[in-house]
């Protein structure tokens, strides 16, 4: 019997430095991640939903899921491929629209190289967006919760698209080929593709550059109007603990079908973060988010929607792949858009904590 269990566990051992050898040499990656938070807004909704621009980290006073998903990656230098499936409040908030199981698509896509020589791909599927320099994952933000530009732009998108990377990785070209603005099925009644472009240059490891746009017919083809989007934002590693975020978006949109007149947002940002210790960092991030004539942010009120955020965010990561955050945020805006106690007012505070963790 001595004998029986002994080349019982030689076989396994075996087995066990075959699969950890397969997986080392292996072009298929498993990962995954998990956001727990809660959130208490000061203005106590009474559906427990905050303000309607809001799609991240949106319930209060409960303890839920933001996001969590499982991926699977494949690259074997030639052909790539990502499948993530997800849940959390994200998803029920950001993919409302989209039917049956599409809303627990989080990435589906597929590419293949076009050169042998060159860093030359086309892929096609879903991914994440290509606008702005905050994604659904939060742990890879500086700051907890979402800034108003990033809420209201698309966080992930459907179509086509073609990317470029110089040899020495500095520059990045993408053009896209797309559904339409935050959409996996194209809206009924419209029949014009949109499209957009990204540029990334990163002429240093302290310095990354970026230029992304837009361009679809919103709404049904007999409505439908055009809107023009744009993003900048420049990220800078100005000493080893300090680094500071600056964005800016710029949208117009035809006020009707085959008008001259346009509407616009404007929207400033900035973000500073400071490593005080190796698992401590503090970041600061102030706002401004102007959408007049309710292009995107719909407010009905005179001034429509002019609001000024700001943010005071902590991080205590006691291992690598996870971290523990904290976050006071409060809205002030020109028009009394929020409501407390059934009453409209112009301000909304917050508190956020959540606990994240890659694998």
């Amino acid at each position: 019997m001595k004998k029986v269990l002994f080349y019982i566990a030689l076989i396994l051992t075996s087995l066990s430095v075959k699969a950890q050898d397969s997986t080392k040499t292996s072009n298929l990656n498993i990962s995954g991640y998990a956001e727990i938070y809660y959130g208490f807004d000061f203005n106590k909704p009474a559906n427990n939903n905050r303000p309607g621009f809001v799609y991240s980290h949106n319930r209060h006073n409960e303890v839920n899921l933001n996001l969590g998903f499982v991926k699977a990656a494949y690259d074997n230098g030639s052909v790539r491929a990502n499948v993530a499936l997800m849940a959390g409040t994200y998803a029920n908030a950001n993919l409302a629209a989209e039917p049956g199981v599409l809303k627990n698509i989080f990435e589906a896509n597929a590419g293949f190289k076009l050169s042998k020589t060159a860093n030359l791909w086309v892929d096609a599927g879903i991914f994440s967006s290509h606008i702005g320099f905050e994604s659904a994952i939060s742990k890879d933000c500086w700051v907890l919760t979402r800034n108003i530009a990033s809420e209201n732009t698309p966080y992930y998108e459907a179509g086509a698209k073609i990317t470029y990377i110089t040899n020495d990785g500095k520059l990045t070209l993408d053009g896209l080929y797309l559904n339409g603005w935050q959409r996996i099925n194209r809206l009924d009644g419209n029949s014009k593709p949109a499209g957009g472009a990204q540029i990334v240059w990163k002429p240093t490891s302290a310095v990354t550059l970026n230029y992304s746009n837009y361009l679809g017919i919103e709404g049904a083809d007999s409505v439908g109007v055009r809107r023009f989007y744009n993003n900048f934002y420049g990220i800078f590693q100005l000493t080893k603990a300090l680094g500071l975020t600056v964005g800016f978006d710029y949208g117009t949109q035809q006020q009707a079908k085959n008008s001259s007149e346009y509407n616009h947002i404007i929207s400033p940002v900035a973000i500073a973060r400071y490593q005080v210790a190796p698992k401590w960092a503090v970041a600061g991030r102030v706002e401004y988010y102007q959408d007049k004539n309710g292009m995107i942010i719909a407010t009905g009120t005179p001034n429509g929607f002019k609001t000024t955020g700001y943010s005071l965010n902590i991080d205590y990561a006691p291992v690598s792949n996870a971290v523990i955050r904290l976050e006071g945020k409060t809205y002030s805006s020109k028009d009394d858009i929020f409501t407390r106690n059934g009453n409209p007012v112009s301000n909304n505070s917050l508190l956020t904590a959540s606990f994240a963790i890659s694998f």
